[in-house]
């Protein structure tokens, strides 16, 4: 199966995801009458730049050789040097995820809701966990799949190999499709909350929903499901800054409130 592509890599959120963040170049023109007025001329009357060689207007300096020119970045600071927070070189350009695609924020959360409070998450998951736990228990009777004894002891086992198959196809496509979908399962709608990609606070594509889906229930449907349950969730509760679950972190997402 192959790995989520890193961010910046090629996959983009699509143009009429109400989510996605967008880039400074979207937000304006890029014109030098979209910065502060403090950082530029203002406009002469009529609505047209001084002509080349014209003075300001307002009296003030004279324009340098060559003429007015629009001031550089649209009266933005310089990036600094090595790409500065849009580009490679900037704090983030060697973070954990490689954050800040070109155009975008250095700070990763910039621009998205607050972060999802763990409790909620929790709570959350429960939810899920009963939704699909009711399926599971009505497609294992529709199956005929029972618990079982073990070499004639009498030892009870749990779930059969039939009932944790059934139980991993429902809940793993229970959450892929609905995280790609909306970003939300129905115990995140409930209580207002969906996951967002990490780097562009997109919904996750559906191979971002898989990978996240598949780490989270797999173990739990045939092996660990309280234990896992307890770690892969609850590391949400003391992971720093991003709150992440271990498969967030697998599939460089976040839970957001919508609220």
């Amino acid at each position: 199966m192959s790995s989520e592509p890193p961010p910046g890599s090629g996959e983009q959120p699509p143009e009429d995801d109400p989510f996605r963040k967008r880039p400074p170049s979207e937000q304006g023109s890029g014109s030098p009458y979209d910065a502060p007025y403090g950082d530029r001329q203002p406009p002469p009357p009529g609505g047209q730049p001084p002509p080349p060689g014209a003075p300001p207007p307002g009296g003030g300096q004279e324009p340098p050789p060559g003429g007015w020119q629009p001031p550089p970045y649209g009266g933005a600071q310089p990036p600094p040097p090595g790409g500065g927070p849009y580009g490679g070189g900037g704090p983030y350009g060697g973070g954990p995820y490689g954050a800040g695609g070109q155009g975008y924020p250095a700070d990763p959360l910039a621009g998205m809701p607050p972060l999802a409070d763990s409790g909620r998450r929790t709570l959350a998951r429960i939810i899920d966990m009963i939704l699909v736990g009711i399926v599971v228990w009505l497609l294992t009777l529709v199956f005929g799949v029972r618990a079982y004894t073990v070499n004639g002891t009498g030892s009870e086992v749990a779930r059969s190999v039939g009932q944790s198959v059934i139980a991993a196809v429902c809940y793993v496509a229970y959450d892929t499709f609905l995280i790609a979908r909306t970003g939300q399962t129905l115990g995140k709608k409930l209580l207002k909350m969906r996951v967002a990609n990490l780097d562009n606070g997109s919904t996750p594509a559906t191979q971002t929903s898989l990978n996240r889906a598949l780490v989270l229930w797999l173990p739990f449907a045939f092996c660990c499901a309280c234990v896992w349950t307890a770690i892969c969730g609850g590391w949400s509760f003391f992971d720093r800054p991003y709150k992440q679950g271990l498969h967030d972190k697998a599939a460089k997402t976040v839970v957001v409130s919508t609220r």
